[in-house]
């Protein structure tokens, strides 16, 4: 970064920075550094997604809340479903619970929190997520797009997915999160790169926030969320059945019993915990639920 093509100067910068060079030399420095914050200036643009009202690109000032952002702007969670954690700064950042709803968006009150700025990315998640599944899934991320260089990413992010992949597939064991928590920590002293010293974030934040869905896992054979398909299991109501036959017809398995217009019956030793049958039911009848932990115990 300090010497580029024929041994000169370098400008290594990212496209919102170069947008705002014309601006700033038109209008003065004063007119750029009366938005934002004391420390981040200017504005901070967003691309709002997952489990809310309003899926939009968005530039804001720096400074603006969380809250303000996902509920204000984006119009909060749809389906009337509760606000469970946002992950701000693409893949590499930090999933923050309700109780940071009010945290300012700027540079320093993001890091501090265990999260990112980073690419601009803003994913909003409701009750029916499992944050060890989002932890798994962003570490997935991040771990393909390892250089190889350094050994602590390199081997560190492989390992931690292996352990997520376990705990999510109902392999997990009681030493996991400590090793998860040992491993991430080495993975971001001991990387060279922005990308390996922030790869760990979203698992390091899920643990921090959520520790009680990894010790469900772990523990007590249970995804709170009911999403991590080995947990779950799936029942038919008898008081709300109707017969419709329309989650027989669904599943791929052939594993629901009976005949039009009575109740129909899962049989657990052919469920392959697929959810068909679930999505198949009709929202206005929801004769289908999903169980897990100790409550999978009624459809066994």
């Amino acid at each position: 970064t300090e010497a580029g093509l024929w041994d000169t100067h370098t400008l290594l910068n990212n496209v919102k920075t170069y947008a705002n060079v014309n601006e700033i030399i038109t209008r003065g420095a004063d007119w750029f550094a009366s938005v934002g914050t004391e420390k981040s200036k200017g504005t901070a643009i967003f691309s709002i997604t997952g489990k809310v009202e309003n899926c939009v690109l968005i530039e804001v000032p720096m400074g603006i809340t969380l809250r303000e952002i996902i509920f204000d702007i984006g119009g909060g969670i749809p389906d009337g479903k509760a606000f469970k954690a946002v992950q701000t700064g693409g893949p590499s950042g930090g999933c923050l619970p309700e109780d940071m709803l009010d945290t300012p968006v700027d540079f320093d009150s993001l890091n501090a929190a265990g999260s990112i700025m980073g690419s601009g990315g803003m994913v909003v998640m409701d009750e029916d997520t499992c944050m060890v599944d989002v932890a798994r899934y962003f570490l997935d991320f991040t771990q393909k797009e390892s250089c190889g260089k350094c050994g602590p990413c390199r081997l560190g992010t492989k390992q931690m997915l292996e352990i997520l992949t376990d705990i999510t597939e109902k392999r997990g064991k009681p030493g996991d999160i400590g090793l998860l928590e040992e491993l991430g920590d080495a993975i971001k002293e001991g990387s060279i790169c922005g990308l390996g010293q922030t790869a760990p974030n979203a698992v390091l934040t899920t643990l921090r926030h959520f520790r009680d869905e990894y010790e469900a896992h772990i523990n007590d054979d249970a995804c709170p969320a009911r999403m991590c398909r080995e947990f779950v299991y799936f029942r038919v109501i008898p008081e709300l059945c109707v017969g419709c036959r329309l989650c027989a017809k669904a599943c791929p398995q052939q594993s629901i019993q009976g005949e039009q217009k009575k109740v129909h019956v899962i049989d657990q030793s052919d469920c392959i915990h697929c959810g068909m049958c679930f999505d198949a039911c009709p929202p206005r009848i929801q004769a289908v639920e999903k169980l897990t932990g100790t409550e999978a115990l009624v459809a066994d």
